[in-house]
């Protein structure tokens, strides 16, 4: 996704209107003149779903590889609808369900999941997927991972050529051994790069959590000095990396990528990524709630998870799709093997109890350090 805008391409947070704000938008295919009524009562007879989209190459890598073959498959019109996590907590709260399918980062589905808003996955009655495919931590009673992507150490190749760049964040912090400006994530991004500042500390992947905050600013009072700027959305932090404006920086995979894919002299270090996921889910008091299980349970196929990769490198949630994608292809996911070993799971339900917390540090912080 270039993330998910959650680029998202990317995926939103609990702070939905600063991390992913999408509007969708809808291409329609016009052919012979009676074909369209021929399809169009088809979709009516067998109904249809609403899909909270969140906009981007995601939505568009989405529509292709998930929302097309449903369709084709059941009959079943998929409507695309956006909204913010304010919005999904208002229907639910009014009991005016408007959507039946989220699309949404984990943080926000944790604020639904908090408030009841969300009804249970019934993998049970799965056709399509196999629930044992998926790893246990994104398979939860009310949610599944859709999409896995990262926060990544980001360089400027111009800047460290010949593989010369830093390759932990212990080396990133290392200011004299790798000179030049940086960057970090802003809270208003989803959340601050603390895993980062406590990994550069010393503190081990496994050992992250729960997060010592005091720590984290401390360490990053060392780094400060070097920082250009804490970007709040995923645009920036690529133009940011692109123009050279910053030669480091932590960013979404799915952000570097694009602007790679694109020439820019970007690369990725993998090591000690944050490895974040995407999950669909259903609200509670959907109209078309059986229809919507059904949605997710065909979403889920390693098939389809593989064909959405191929659009946009944003990795499958079902382990069985990698059997499906080229070799080089998953060089440029998250959640690949390789990679997935070097990287640590963020702890989406640590931040979602604390990120009022952090949120108080980080203005305090920033004011002692403006």
């Amino acid at each position: 996704m270039s993330q998910p805008d959650r680029e998202r391409t990317a995926p939103i947070h609990a702070n939905a209107v600063s991390r992913r704000r999408f509007l969708a938008g809808a291409t329609g295919l016009l052919a012979a003149a009676t074909a369209p009524v021929v399809l169009i009562r088809r979709a009516s007879a067998a109904g249809k779903i609403v899909v909270r989209t969140i906009g981007g190459a995601y939505e568009e890598a989405t529509v292709k590889s998930v929302f097309e073959p449903f369709t084709k498959a059941t009959g079943i019109e998929v409507v695309k609808a956006p909204a913010t996590l304010g919005k999904l907590l208002a229907m639910f709260e009014s009991g005016n369900i408007e959507l039946d399918v989220v699309d949404a980062g984990e943080l926000g589905m944790i604020s639904l999941s908090q408030k009841g808003a969300l009804e249970k996955i019934q993998y049970k009655g799965w056709k399509h997927s196999n629930p044992d495919d998926m790893d246990p931590f994104i398979r939860r009673d009310d949610m599944v991972g859709d999409i896995y992507f990262s926060s990544v150490l980001g360089y400027n190749t111009q800047a460290f050529p010949s593989g010369k760049h830093p390759r932990s964040w212990a080396e990133f912090w290392d200011l004299k051994r790798f000179p030049g400006p940086r960057m970090l994530a802003d809270l208003a991004s989803g959340n601050v790069d603390l895993e980062f500042a406590l990994l550069a500390d010393g503190v081990a992947k496994d050992k992250l959590y729960p997060l010592d905050i005091e720590r984290g600013f401390k360490s990053l009072d060392r780094v400060r000095s070097a920082i250009r700027k804490f970007w709040d959305t995923g645009a920036l932090s690529a133009q940011m990396l692109a123009d050279k404006e910053v030669v480091l920086g932590s960013i979404w995979n799915g952000r570097l990528q694009a602007v790679a894919d694109k020439g820019a002299p970007l690369a990725i270090e993998w090591n000690e990524a944050s490895l974040q996921s995407q999950y669909w889910g259903v609200l509670k008091g959907a109209k078309h709630a059986e229809d919507a299980q059904r949605f997710v349970d065909f979403a889920c196929q390693p098939e389809l998870q593989a064909n959405l990769a191929k659009l946009i490198p944003y990795g499958p949630t079902n382990r069985q799709a990698f059997k499906s994608i080229p070799a080089d292809v998953a060089a440029r996911l998250p959640s690949s093997p390789e990679y997935r070993a070097k990287a640590f799971l963020q702890n989406g339900k640590w931040w979602a109890d604390n990120r009022a917390k952090v949120s108080e540090r980080w203005s305090q912080w920033l004011l002692q350090k403006g």
